[in-house]
């Protein structure tokens, strides 16, 4: 079975407690559980990590890297500002798809709409909720 990551950055710990209305009631542990559900149905064993220090997401992209690890990221606030991200993600060999729950373009705050992540993506989903972590993981195979 391939392998694949799937990436997220901070407060995504937090789903089904953190703004709802934007982010739904999804649980971390329920979105866990369906992407390695997910991720078996295409044939792929899912590692699912969450974090909110920049340093320890910065280290497992490099080690995605190393091992040419395909990743799902989503990188939540540090997709709009993190240069050490943007020069991180440039170093993946395997396909990156980015993620995002809510659609950061259509978001009311403007520095949302600038994306660090996708000019390495070889695809972006925004504003399907969880089930954009469905779309990503089948970008991944398809790539």
């Amino acid at each position: 079975m391939a392998e694949a990551w799937v990436l997220n950055g901070p407060n995504l710990g937090r789903l089904g407690r953190r703004q709802p209305e934007i982010y739904g009631s999804t649980t971390y542990q329920e979105l866990v559980g369906l992407c390695e559900g997910w991720g078996r149905g295409l044939g792929l064993e899912v590692e699912v990590r969450q974090t909110n220090h920049e340093g320890l997401l910065l280290d497992w992209l490099n080690e995605a890297a190393d091992r040419a690890v395909p990743v799902v990221l989503n990188a939540a606030a540090w997709t709009h500002y993190s240069y050490a991200v943007y020069d991180a993600c440039a170093q993946l060999t395997a396909p990156l798809v980015e993620v995002h729950l809510s659609d950061p373009a259509r978001r009311p705050e403007a520095f949302r709409h600038t994306s660090l992540v996708t000019p390495h993506a070889a695809a972006v989903v925004a504003g399907h909720g969880v089930e954009g972590y469905r779309l990503a993981l089948e970008a991944l195979v398809a790539r």
